[in-house]
């Protein structure tokens, strides 16, 4: 049985320099954009820890709902915001596990991939040309509209372009935890904090994995209808956990629901929960 911990699992996400830029099969034939635009496979690149018996570890599905879209890539001149998501495991017994992602971009410092991304760039500009090409006896044509193939390649090359002499790569990776129990605000806090001690310029106070090991396997679970206070990398995190005679742990902020959907169509929504209607929601 489950010793009633705080979070099962710390995961890393990320691109695996070893086996390089492999098209995301999952998001579909997307060769038509420019490179900077595909999506390429994320990996698994660790887990702490190995694995536990009450919650086996599923490395396909942590890896495909950690980076839904794959890996992202970006340069200098893109907003490289992190951001928070999360997912639920369902296994064939109905029980649940509860993941929390935080992605963010980083650096890359292959040149082996930096390289590849050029490469891609290239070949895809050739591509471009061929297919764009205008035809030999509409010469005319060509110089009247002032917009020759050249100047419309020129400007490909200029929008969502690589340069390796003259740009910065970054790609996305992603942090995890995966819990027993849906403590959103909680997870999202541990998260961050670990992004910060990562990039910030000044070193944590303690080493980072004594950070992940205290989240890991010194932190529990608060009894149902008790709150649980413990230590960040830089302040305190609190969690409360309903009693058995409360509603059921809800952890996210209906406001963004609203936000999202506007008032008119929640209502609608819960007048069809009321009624039992069949309700799909579609979201990009």
């Amino acid at each position: 049985s489950a010793p009633g911990r705080f979070a099962d699992y710390f995961v890393i996400c990320g691109l695996d320099t070893e086996t390089g830029l492999e098209p995301d099969e999952l998001s579909g034939e997307n060769f038509e954009q420019t490179p900077l635009r595909r999506t390429f496979k994320s990996k698994v690149l660790a887990r702490y820890p190995e694995n536990v018996e009450w919650n086996p570890f599923d490395q396909d599905a942590v890896g495909m709902l950690c980076m839904p879209k794959g890996l992202a890539f970006k340069t200098q001149a893109d907003s490289r915001e992190p951001q928070f998501h999360s997912f639920i495991i369902t296994r064939e017994d109905g029980s649940r596990t509860f993941g929390f992602s935080l992605t963010f971009f980083e650096e890359v410092t292959s040149k082996q991939i930096c390289s590849a991304m050029q490469t891609l760039y290239h070949m895809h500009n050739a591509e471009y040309d061929i297919l764009h090409a205008p035809p030999t006896n509409d010469k005319d044509s060509c110089s009247s509209t002032g917009d020759c193939n050249g100047t419309s390649v020129s400007k490909l090359q200029r929008f969502n372009s690589y340069d390796i002499s003259r740009d910065t790569l970054y790609v996305s990776k992603c942090i995890c935890l995966i819990t027993p129990m849906s403590f959103m605000k909680a997870c999202k806090k541990v998260l961050e904090q670990l992004h910060q001690a990562v990039t910030s310029p000044q070193p944590p106070p303690l080493p980072l994995e004594s950070y992940i090991y205290n989240i890991l396997y010194e932190v529990p679970l608060p009894p149902a209808g008790r709150s649980l206070k413990f230590s960040g990398v830089y302040g305190p995190i609190i969690c409360q956990r309903p009693s058995t005679s409360e509603l059921p742990l809800f952890d996210f902020p209906v406001k963004e629901v609203f936000e999202l959907l506007g008032v008119e169509n929640v209502v609608q929504l819960f007048t069809c929960a009321l009624l039992e209607f069949q309700i799909l929601l579609y979201s990009q």
